[in-house]
């Protein structure tokens, strides 16, 4: 069934949050070449739409690269002071912007696209007492066996989950956004043409210390409520979420699963109250969407990569608005 098309404004402003698997899938082996081809991909259905005349920022999860780093400083510690988390995260949003905005440059080059292009380090503030550092639950990095997540948990002091039955990971702090510091410097790239790409894995976690000054802390913010928070702040006409299914189902993985193309916000708010969107999966990107719709009155689109241009012409995808 095809939904109404997304009411066009002005600015046709779309933020894209890109899941961080679909730049860094499980099927490759990790390296520049891979991560580069696998960009080209996704850049391609970007410019399609830049060519139907949307106006984009994208943002990405990081968390197969920051748990990569973060278990590569753990490898060299002997020989090289590792760098905290915060550090960490902020060299996953420099290589992968890096990545992102080059492969954006070469295939708009290819298309006979001529808009620009810049990434920026995005920082993000957290509450120093959010208790989300008392309690980790954001899956970094690579699987392990269960073995081998006990022996590192030993050697490292680093705490592990079994997820989704596909093995065990790290689990870091993630706290909730409070505000997006380089939110200027973002409407500044907007105003001048550019597509930013931007709070990159959930931004880099800083909070405010009693002086007023920022400071990194150890942890790893959720990319899609970061994502919601920028759209809405950035007066988005739409705020489209990439994920590996095409809809949002309800009844997941029972012989009663079936897709949804629209939910109103009652409607998801029930739903996931009811259990239909888990915490390892669904969960948060619906709240997200709500965190979106409770701010700004816009459209949230939950999709796959391949369906994304669809998605803006109601024709893919599962809506969430607000109640009327």
């Amino acid at each position: 069934m095809n939904t109404p098309a997304i009411a066009e404004r002005a600015s046709k402003r779309v933020v894209i949050a890109l899941g961080g698997n679909a730049a860094y899938p499980p099927t490759i082996k990790g390296t520049a070449e891979e991560q580069l081809e696998v960009m080209e991909a996704l850049c391609e259905h970007f410019v399609r739409m830049i060519n139907a005349g949307y106006q984009l920022v994208i943002t990405h999860g990081n968390g197969p690269v920051v748990g990569n780093i973060l278990f590569r400083m753990a490898k060299t510690a002997a020989e090289l002071p590792p760098m905290p988390m915060d550090v960490c995260v902020a060299h996953s949003q420099g290589g992968m912007g890096y990545m992102l905005e080059q492969s954006f440059q070469n295939v708009m080059r290819r298309r006979g696209c001529h808009a620009g292009v810049a990434a920026v380090l995005t920082e993000v503030e957290v509450d120093p007492k959010d208790p989300a550092f008392t309690h980790p639950t954001k899956p970094v990095g690579k699987f392990f066996s269960e073995t081998e997540a006990r022996r590192l948990e030993k050697e490292t002091g680093w705490n592990f989950v079994e997820d989704s039955g596909r093995g065990w990971r790290r689990v870091v702090p993630s706290p909730l956004p409070k505000e997006i510091l380089d939110l200027p410097a973002i409407e500044a790239l907007l105003s001048a043409g550019l597509i930013p790409i931007a709070a990159g894995g959930g931004g880099i976690p800083v909070i405010r210390d009693a002086q007023g000054d920022y400071k990194g802390v150890p942890a790893v913010i959720d990319k899609d409520l970061t994502s919601a928070m920028l759209a809405a702040r950035l007066g988005a006409t739409a705020f489209i979420m990439l994920t590996g299914v095409e809809h949002v189902a309800l009844d997941f993985g029972k012989p009663t699963q079936r897709s949804v193309s629209k939910l109103t916000a009652s409607e998801a708010r029930q739903h996931h109250k009811d259990g239909q969107f888990p915490p390892g999966s669904m969960g948060p990107k619906i709240d997200a969407a709500l965190n979106f719709l409770a701010d700004y009155d816009g459209t949230v689109v939950i999709t796959s990569l391949e369906r994304a241009f669809d998605a803006l012409t109601g024709e893919a995808g599962t809506r969430i608005v607000r109640d009327a």
